[in-house]
């Protein structure tokens, strides 16, 4: 008897990148990020010379919000998945 090369009930496979460890590693690590900019534009606002480059740590804000907020997402859609009512 061979085995069914298509069976009805499959585990869904994730890679390691997408596992939930490395989801919540992901966000800890923005996080990091978020404080390091915030310290940025602390720094920039104070010293006149680097006025012109406070968009860096804010765009160092924004791309670290948005890795965490499409995380989050991800994270909540996998257990809403997993755990429907």
């Amino acid at each position: 008897m061979q085995l069914d090369q298509h069976p009805v009930f499959r585990k869904i496979i994730l890679p390691w990148y997408d596992s939930e460890t490395s989801c919540y590693f992901m966000i800890v690590l923005m996080i990091v990020f978020i404080l390091f900019a915030l310290v940025g534009i602390k720094i920039t606002r104070e010293t006149v010379e680097y006025h012109g480059y406070i968009w860096v740590p804010v765009l160092l804000l924004v791309m670290s919000s948005g890795v965490i907020v499409s995380t989050s997402i991800r994270l909540i859609k996998r257990y809403t998945w997993r755990f429907p009512k």
